[in-house]
């Protein structure tokens, strides 16, 4: 590969990390580059993968650091999300990503709307939301559901974890976020696994966006924990209006 293409996936895996860090949806820039190379679309998520566990752990760790993390649902999260993942990179091959794309972008027009709509969302924590019912609730539709997609298809898991945890639990933002992090490190290792053992994975190539991906990712970190919900608020709103025009680019352009 020409020096110059590494060039630029190291850069974009660097502004994925940071994305990926803050509201999730590092894929919408960080995938389109490394296609751009002409790598095969399953390689390229396979690559892509790998940057993206490290820049996730170290986004994880950061949060972990700094706020609280519901490790009810995080934990047991994370670790269905390895298995749900890895059923979703294994069935990549077989579910077109194409017949995907319409159910993506009205859900996240669905998602864009409500949070347009609720300006208090995710503002500050909502604790009366949380019982047991919504906790098993965000334990499945994480670790399960966004976790077998991200297997599939992969760029928004960050956004749309974080949208549940805020609907379903009444998590603030930074909190949500925090939280979406060690799941997403569950998929991106479950499907990591699957892709790694079928032989998809560019490893040298991904290891260096890897190196990038963190550095992001800690700047994202930092970022959102100072700026707080309303900063993390803005950047998912202007990430989700990027995946609609991306993905609805894809399917009518």
């Amino acid at each position: 590969m020409p020096l110059e293409q590494v060039l630029v996936l190291l850069v974009a895996a660097a502004g994925a990390g940071w994305i990926d860090a803050v509201v999730g949806g590092g894929g919408l820039l960080q995938l389109p580059a490394i296609m751009m190379t002409g790598m095969p679309t399953v390689e390229a998520m396979a690559t892509t993968k790998l940057s993206s566990v490290f820049g996730t752990a170290s986004a994880a760790v950061a949060y972990a650091r700094s706020t609280k993390v519901d490790r009810q649902v995080a934990l047991p999260g994370a670790g269905l999300a390895v298995l749900s993942a890895g059923l979703g990179a294994w069935a990549a091959a077989a579910i077109s990503a194409e017949a995907l794309r319409p159910a993506v972008m009205v859900v996240l027009l669905g998602v864009a709307a409500f949070v347009t709509l609720r300006p208090s969302m995710g503002a500050v924590p909502e604790p009366h939301l949380r019982t047991n019912a919504r906790v098993l609730a965000a334990v499945v539709v994480g670790g399960v559901g966004i976790a077998f997609y991200d297997g599939i298809m992969g760029p928004g898991t960050g956004t749309f974890l974080i949208i549940a945890f805020t609907t379903i639990l009444g998590l603030d933002f930074v909190s949500a976020s925090a939280s979406a992090k060690i799941i997403n490190v569950g998929t991106n290792l479950g499907a990591l696994v699957v892709f790694g053992t079928q032989g998809h994975v560019h490893w040298a190539l991904g290891l260096g966006m890897a190196v990038c991906n963190i550095a992001g990712a800690q700047l994202g970190a930092r970022m959102a924990l100072k700026r707080g919900a309303a900063f993390v608020r803005i950047v998912l709103l202007c990430v989700v209006a990027a995946m609609v025009v991306r993905l609805g680019w894809q399917q009518f352009g």
